[in-house]
């Protein structure tokens, strides 16, 4: 089992940044990848980051995140972060941080933390 906390979140106006952080617990070996959800009102979750874990590689982004949002890990506080610049009104949503055990397929994340929030203002 993993547990996974994200901290964080808030409230900025427009243009400004946020940095988020979510730490790992628990069974760590057998997750190769991991990485932030997004979740807006009255929408699905999906996708804004990923990465690798085992070798940092393999990061991804969502197209409406690219080039704003950066995805960064540090394996020895078992920690991830996700800076985000350059934030939108659109952005507003709940985060998430997920992670996926190794031999499941890359959409499918099995362990996610409890959500934080982050309200863009215009």
């Amino acid at each position: 089992e993993v547990q996974l906390v994200e901290s964080g979140g808030g409230s900025v106006q427009a243009g400004g940044s946020l940095r988020l952080s979510c730490v790992a617990s628990g069974s760590l070996a057998n997750v190769c990848a991991w990485g932030w959800f997004r979740q807006a009102p009255g929408k699905g979750r999906v996708l804004a980051a990923s990465i690798n874990r085992d070798t940092g590689a393999l990061t991804k982004y969502a197209d409406f995140v690219k080039g704003r949002f950066t995805i960064s890990q540090d394996l020895e506080r078992n920690s991830l972060q996700l800076l985000m610049s350059r934030l939108l009104p659109e952005d507003t949503a709940v985060y998430f941080c997920a992670a996926r055990q190794c031999g499941r397929p890359f959409s499918e994340y099995n362990f996610w933390g409890q959500g934080t929030q982050v309200t863009v203002s215009s």
